[in-house]
């Protein structure tokens, strides 16, 4: 699979750039407790904080996603990798509430166009049945990020102090962005190291359960008709509010709910994150074999989805009734690892269902309703914290949405397109 294959050498970087993106996302909530103290917030400030990102984040999927039909993912992704590092960066000047708020809301809009430009990279570089492979070997290197995160930033916060930590994860982007450049084109017909062998054999399987002329340009408005799109859109929004409580609040569950230092708290939360990267990995295999045996690219992507949804509902509903450490954190990790095996096929569900010169809108609107539960969960969660000055309210609800998101994934159907003469 891996051998002379110039796509998978593009992957890696996109894996290694999913690594970035998330130590950056996730170093916020790491340092919570000593910016929580330094900037005098309160639970439901440190939530609007969180929030905050989102608000940018959401409405740049969108944006990155018109972006990159319009200027191609190479051009898109450089310039939010730059933008979202030198925000990061910028964390370190933030002097109040209001600044960290600002600073947030500008990371969240250089990182909104990540997701719909890898997810367009990916259909025009792999056939389909390598499509959710890669898709969960790209996206791995998210949790991955995650999971390095706490001991990595945990470390630099103590020894540096937390201003100093943003910088230096700062510069892991510029770095990242020098590799992306070289490795990078928009298809692969323009890389000058594909050879004519891999490039048929990446037009041999691109098909999908909609026939699609890719030659006519089809209006986001003629998609946003269409029940399929925001069934996905719910089901992503549902998984976006689960992964956002463990992205901004589930550091802050472990040191308030089980007395762990910071130190300790780092290491503990890498673990759910490092069995996330494996679920993406394993739901990416499951999904392709599903596909291979069936040939159904749609119906294959909705049982994986479906299956870690409920999975990752059911282990965090149990989770709420749970008092010891050990076991929280096997029901936690058993949340993340379903909740990202589910993770690899959401994004299938776009793939199969929208043609390649539409994908980076539509798949960006779809982003856009999905990370407003990124508003909605850690603001929601700050203030029941405020209120009741404990967690398992939030995992009850936490797990009912994605109750919610997978009875919505189970209701996609292919899209009919129009006919043309």
């Amino acid at each position: 699979m891996f051998k002379n294959k110039v796509r998978w050498s593009l992957a890696t970087v996109m894996f290694f750039g999913g690594i970035i993106n998330y130590m950056d996302r996730a170093s916020l909530s790491v340092m919570a407790p000593f910016i929580e103290k330094d900037l005098n917030l309160t639970e439901t400030q440190m939530g609007i904080v969180f929030s905050s990102f989102f608000l940018g984040y959401a409405l740049f999927c969108f944006v990155g996603g018109i972006c990159a039909d319009k200027f191609g993912p190479r051009k898109t992704m450089a310039g939010a990798m730059g933008l979202w590092s030198l925000f990061c960066g910028l964390t370190a000047m933030v002097t109040g509430f209001f600044s960290m708020v600002v600073i947030r809301v500008l990371f969240g809009m250089g990182e909104g166009p990540l997701g719909t430009t890898n997810n367009k990279t990916i259909k025009s570089w792999f056939p389909r049945k390598e499509a959710a492979f890669a898709t969960g070997f790209i996206n791995s290197g998210q949790p991955l990020g995650g999971a390095l995160c706490g001991p990595i930033v945990g470390f630099l916060a103590l020894s540096l102090g937390w201003r100093i930590a943003f910088v230096v994860i700062m510069l892991l982007g510029f770095i990242w962005i020098f590799f992306w450049l070289r490795a990078a084109r928009d298809t692969p017909e323009q890389h000058p190291d594909v050879s004519a062998q891999e490039l048929a054999y990446i037009r041999s399987d691109t098909s999908s359960e909609v026939k699609i002329d890719n030659s006519v340009k089809i209006k986001l408005s003629y998609y946003l008709k269409k029940p399929t799109i925001w069934f996905i859109a719910l089901g992503y929004f549902s998984y976006s509010y689960v992964l956002s409580f463990f992205i901004t609040w589930f550091p802050t569950y472990l040191v308030r709910a089980h007395g762990l230092d910071i130190k300790t708290m780092g290491f503990v939360n890498a673990i759910p994150w490092l069995f996330g990267a494996i679920g993406l990995l394993t739901g990416g295999l499951i999904c392709d074999w599903l596909y291979r045996r069936s040939g159904k690219a749609l119906s294959s992507s909705k049982k994986v989805v479906v299956t870690g949804m409920l999975v990752s509902a059911c282990s965090i509903i149990y989770a709420s009734n749970i008092s010891s450490i050990y076991p929280a954190v096997v029901l936690m990790t058993l949340t993340v690892y379903a909740l990202y095996n589910a993770g690899t096929c959401i994004w299938s569900t776009v793939i199969d269902t929208i043609p390649a010169k539409s994908i980076g809108s539509v798949g960006g609107f779809i982003h856009l309703i999905a990370n407003l539960a990124g508003i909605i969960g850690p603001t929601l969660t700050g203030v029941i914290l405020q209120q009741s000055q404990s967690f398992p309210l939030t995992f009850v609800i936490v797990g009912s949405v994605a109750v919610v998101g997978a009875l919505a994934i189970s209701f996609t159907k292919p899209i009919l397109m129009p006919a043309h003469s």
